[in-house]
Order: structure tokens, then C-alpha cells, then sequence
């Protein structure tokens, strides 16, 4: 499925249950991650955490998704303070419906993981854009500047 297609989902996250068209009216950010506590996660869960209070002016959500369960992604968030909610996503489902399961080479082997990837649906829960293949550091900042474009267009 294009990321162009996905119209609504629904998925276990740490807050209860989230779905994506009960957040009408605000932009989502779902930002999709390899592994609780791992340096590049935690850096780029760091840097929305940072950035939280200005997506939220921006009239911007933040979720994160990885494939580690509702327990680690509790610890994960409480031991980095995320103020936004991680999906777990422990059977793909949603890797798989967004496209960021991927070969990857780690210490030589080829292993199947999550491709570092962010979309943004817009306040009308309509796809807005998406980076695949991200490198952590400066990512959020990026988001948060196509998230102002967002909120300009609504004006």
C-alpha cells in the first residue's frame, strides 16, 4: 500500500488504544524507529521530546512506532520523559502498511528491521508527507518546519 492510500488505522500504544481518524483536527506526526533504548532512537525520541511544546503550536501530535512492546515503550517514555505516545507494533502490522520493513546489514548480516521513516497526515487526516531512510540527528527539527507549512495552508 502507497502511503498516499492509508485513509485511517488503529493500533495498541501506551496511552490505550490510538486511532488515527479520532485526531481530526490536528496534524499527525508518526514517526516509525527501530528499538527502544538503542542511541539513534533514543537521540531522535530526544529531539521530538525536545521539540514537542512547538509541534504542539504548530497544532502537530507526535506518535512514535516500533515493534517493541506496550511494557518496553513504557520504559522507554518514562526513562526519556516523552510527553507523546508510542505505538507497539509487535506483528508488523502496521510496518508492513506503511512499507518500512527492510533488509538492513548489521555487523555484515542481512537482517530484516524497521527503516528509520516519518509521515505526517495532515489535520484532516488526509497523507501529507513522508521521509524514509532518515538519519536521526536534525530529523524532528525538519518535521516541525513542514508541520508550520501545514498550519499556514489552514489559515
Amino acid at each position: 500500500m502507497k502511503f498516499s492510500d492509508i485513509k485511517d488505522f488503529e493500533a495498541d500504544a501506551t496511552g490505550g488504544p490510538f486511532k488515527l481518524s479520532a485526531h481530526k483536527g490536528k496534524a499527525v506526526v508518526l514517526y516509525f524507529y527501530p528499538k527502544d533504548n538503542t542511541p539513534g532512537c533514543t537521540t531522535e525520541g530526544v529531539e521530538f521530546r525536545d521539540l514537542a511544546p512547538e509541534f504542539s503550536r504548530a497544532g502537530a501530535l507526535i506518535v512514535g512506532v516500533s515493534r517493541d512492546s506496550l511494557k518496553s515503550h513504557q520504559n522507554f517514555k518514562a526513562r526519556l520523559a516523552l510527553p507523546f505516545e508510542l505505538i507497539s507494533d509487535p506483528d508488523e502490522k502496521l510496518c508492513e502498511t506503511f512499507g518500512v520493513m527492510k533488509l538492513k546489514n548489521m555487523y555484515g548480516k542481512q537482517v530484516r528491521g524497521v527503516e528509520r521513516s516519518t509521515f505526517v497526515f495532515d489535520a484532516h487526516g488526509k497523507p501529507a508527507r513522508e521521509w524514509r531512510g532518515v538519519k536521526a540527528p536534525g530529523h524532528a527539527a525538519e518535521v516541525l518546519e513542514f508541520v508550520k507549512t501545514l498550519k499556514q495552508q489552514l489559515k
